[in-house]
């Protein structure tokens, strides 16, 4: 191969790549950690390097020329090349130092991993962890997340996942709550109770059904997305939550309602198999698996 005639910066083909993806120089100067005007510039140089005009702009859009269209089709295996490089780069780092980026659900974060992490800080005060507490599942091929929880495992086989302890849940309620409705100890006391819902679907009131819970459609008038602010509804005495079984037997102010259900929820731990050799985020990995596994 001849090095001398590959001439052009790849900073710069970086800038039209994501500047095609994102749609405007201000977008992608955004998602680069740069300004606008710098992005301009280095799409400018590179046209001038190749003596073709990449884009053209389309209102508020910046849209792909035909000399683009045909760039873009060799640029886009030269990012996905150079998010391999970085992958590979962060798993071969043996210093034990750096950022961790861990996601899990809300519920996790909030009452499993916070004992975690002040332990990994006490005896690695150089990982720096992100707390993301979201339960959507995040792209670990893009690097949002180093580690995650999830209760799916992952397809991708560029993707690492080892199964954890099963999550038990069941459903609850504040004391009076159940003083104020009566009891609710069989599937049959059901009907006296509110169930607080997820979303405006119909998920959770087809799982009860299909658990035999008898249940309407009416007895989930209230809706909180978070789980958090849903649980926050129960001790408050809102209605009927379902939780962990272990937070919920935690807390002194509620109590198991309706016991005979109770449903497995399982668990994932999911790296990129890249990361795995890293020895910051192999500690990370190990911690968790001790305290889920």
């Amino acid at each position: 191969m001849d090095w001398r005639s590959v001439t052009f910066d790849w900073n710069r083909a970086r800038a039209f790549l994501v500047t095609a993806e994102e749609g405007s120089f201000s977008a992608a100067a955004r998602a680069l950690g740069s300004t606008q005007p710098t992005v301009s510039r280095q799409v400018a140089a590179l046209e001038e390097e190749l003596g073709v005009t990449l884009f053209a702009r389309v209102g508020t859009r910046l849209e792909l020329t035909e000399g683009g269209l045909g760039l873009i089709e060799h640029v886009r295996p030269m990012g996905q090349a150079a998010a391999k490089v970085s992958l590979a780069a962060a798993g071969a780092s043996d210093v034990v130092e750096g950022p961790v980026t861990l996601t899990a659900g809300e519920v996790t974060c909030a009452f499993v991993l916070p004992p975690v992490i002040a332990a990994l800080r006490v005896d690695h005060p150089g990982i720096a962890v992100e707390l993301v507490a979201s339960n959507e599942l995040r792209d670990l091929h893009r690097r949002e997340a180093d580690i995650a929880v999830r209760s799916v495992r992952p397809t991708h086989p560029d993707l690492f996942a080892r199964r954890v302890r099963d999550v038990k849940a069941a459903l609850f309620a504040s004391r009076a709550y159940v003083e104020r409705v009566g009891p609710l100890d069989a599937f049959c006391d059901a009907s006296r109770a509110e169930i607080l819902n997820f979303n405006h679907g119909t998920a959770l009131h087809d799982g009860l059904v299909q658990a035999g819970v008898p249940v309407t459609p009416a007895q989930f008038p209230t809706v909180a997305a978070n789980q958090l602010v849903q649980w926050a509804l129960c001790r408050a005495g809102a209605g009927v939550c379902i939780m962990v079984d272990a937070v919920g037997r935690a807390d002194p102010d509620v109590v198991r309602v309706l016991p005979a259900f109770e449903v497995s929820i399982p668990s994932w731990l999911v790296c990129h198999r890249e990361l795995r050799t890293s020895r910051r985020l192999r500690i990370v990995w190990d911690r968790l698996v001790e305290v889920l596994g």
